[in-house]
């Protein structure tokens, strides 16, 4: 089974900083559109993404998880649906101790890949991560992903300034699943 496995701020959601409330949502245009044509191209859509917010006290794993629901509620109600969202809540340079670790899912380690994949039964030789950030990319290249997509939304513009190593470079979510799509 195959999966795009998109990383959150900068790449779904608008990266206006950290999210501490569900209404801060915002989904970057075209993205909804982009995730409905990945789905009607055969592929499982899924998010992999670092947060820290947690780790620094700024929000609760509970709090995480209503921010994430308005944002698959939002995709949702566009025709995007979400076949998993997984996160990773720690940071080493946390403030909250049982979050302030070093861990194998905070990006660009593998775990929350490695995670996706068994739940869901992905071949990760067949997946391809979508991000803004470097960490995106080279987690993707750690697990054997397909391809490594980087999209200039967030912070990919500065990240497209020095060495990235991506597959393929992306204005947007939407020119990514055209790219896709032409494989």
């Amino acid at each position: 089974m195959k999966a795009i496995l998109l990383d959150r701020d900068g790449t779904i959601v608008e990266d206006r900083g950290y999210i501490t409330i569900p209404d801060d949502v915002r989904i970057l245009p075209g993205v909804a559109e982009a995730i409905v044509e990945l789905r009607s191209q055969g592929w499982k859509v899924m998010v992999v993404s670092n947060q820290a917010a947690v780790a620094k006290g700024l929000i609760t794993e509970e709090e995480l998880g209503e921010i994430n629901l308005r944002m698959v509620t939002m995709l949702g109600a566009e025709g995007a649906i979400l076949d998993g969202v997984y996160v990773c809540p720690h940071h080493p340079e946390g403030k909250v101790p049982d979050y302030a670790i070093e861990c194998g899912c905070r990006k660009p380690r593998t775990g929350l890949l490695d995670q996706a994949a068994a739940e869901h039964g992905l071949d990760l030789s067949e997946c391809v991560i979508v991000g803004d950030s470097l960490r995106d990319l080279e987690a993707g290249r750690a697990a054997g992903l397909k391809a490594a997509i980087l999209v200039l939304t967030g912070h990919g513009a500065k990240t497209a300034a020095g060495e990235h190593g991506a597959d393929f470079v992306a204005p947007d979510l939407a020119a990514a699943a055209r790219w896709l799509g032409s494989l």
